[in-house]
């Protein structure tokens, strides 16, 4: 028999018929910028800079991680797609810049075009939400590099800002309050501990129903990442914000210190119970005999979003916040004599 590229595990068919599956899905997130077709050898995206002055590029790159791991047991891929991009957005945002565009990357030992389509159609549901879109991308079949049924994901985004409206936190000062943003459970963090002490020490099948949180823990760590963007960007202009923080991997004990400046001898003080902890990191909690500082390190904890802003202004935003459906709470403040992150 002659050898082909076939028989040695990359079927190019199934790739052409995938972007033929994928094309519509990603034209659904075509903003009036994107001036090619998916397709080509590079994606083209027209810039309107007679919206700004001094305009700036923001970019961030991402991945899933081992929540993908939970995509495989339960056969489920048209989510982990939006927590793509929610982990490269929601990080652009933080800077005050609008994401315009996204850009994904998926790798597998042998392509399954239906659960390609399905995690591309995740991309393009979180794209919609984010206003941004997805212009173009990659596909990788690797025999022998990926077991069977299994994948990995990365992402890459671009957003734009007025240089003179970058939020950076350099105005953070002592006095400042934090209010924290409504997570809805683990985003896209803190997996690997999750898995083993769910999957590994306790044993649970991921269809293992759960009282306290009335459905399965598959379900519950399946939750796709919340996209803050479509809730955040217009507030700005409106409301003064020196600082934003995206909640990922590290919690607020390593998230929130990368914005507050240095040099001032600030830090932040977190009130704990000012706001409602998922019932799903209580039980990783209790199960696991897990302190609170590693609680806190690792997972968002029900937070994952977070503005620093004047203490003036705080009640008109918190408003503001629940008018467009956020759950937003006071969880503390700045103050000076100590670096990074204290819990009272």
């Amino acid at each position: 028999m002659a050898l082909t590229y076939k028989t040695a595990g990359v079927d190019i068919t199934k790739g052409d018929k995938l972007i033929d599956i994928i094309k519509p899905f990603a034209r659904s997130t075509f903003r009036k910028e994107v001036i090619a077709d998916i397709g080509s050898f590079g994606a083209f995206f027209k810039l309107n800079l007679s919206k700004y002055k001094n305009p700036i590029l923001v970019s961030s790159t991402d991945g899933v991680g081992t929540k993908l791991k939970i995509a495989f047991m339960l056969k489920k891929h048209s989510t982990v797609g939006i927590d793509l991009v929610a982990m490269c957005v929601n990080d652009i945002l933080t800077s005050g810049a609008e994401p315009l565009f996204f850009l994904d990357y998926f790798a597998t030992g042998k392509l399954s075009t239906k659960t390609a389509a399905d995690v591309i159609k995740g991309i393009a549901n979180g794209c919609k939400m984010a206003g941004c879109s997805l212009i173009g991308g990659e596909t990788a079949e690797m025999p022998g590099l990926y077991n069977e049924g299994e994948y990995d994901l990365a992402g890459f985004s671009v957003g734009i800002v007025e240089r003179n409206k970058i939020i950076d936190g350099s105005g953070i000062r002592s006095g400042d309050v934090i209010i924290g943003l409504s997570s809805n459970g683990l985003h896209s963090n803190g997996y690997s501990l999750a898995r083993k002490l769910f999957f590994g020490i306790k044993k649970y099948k991921p269809n293992k129903f759960v009282r306290e949180l009335n459905h399965t823990i598959g379900e519950e760590l399946l939750k796709p990442t919340r996209i803050y963007v479509k809730s955040i960007l217009p507030f700005l202009k409106t409301f003064k914000i020196k600082g934003m923080a995206h909640i990922t991997g590290g919690g607020i004990t390593g998230n929130l210190p990368r914005i507050i400046p240095e040099g001032l001898g600030l830090g932040a003080v977190i009130k704990k119970g000012s706001w409602p902890v998922h019932k799903i990191f209580d039980i990783i909690q209790t199960s696991g005999n897990i302190s609170d500082k590693e609680m806190y390190r690792t997972f968002n904890m029900g937070i994952g979003f977070i503005l620093v802003v004047s203490k003036t202004d705080v009640i008109k935003i918190i408003k503001k916040l629940h008018s467009l459906g956020e759950k937003a709470f006071v969880i503390g403040h700045i103050e000076k004599g100590h670096a990074g992150v204290l819990y009272v």
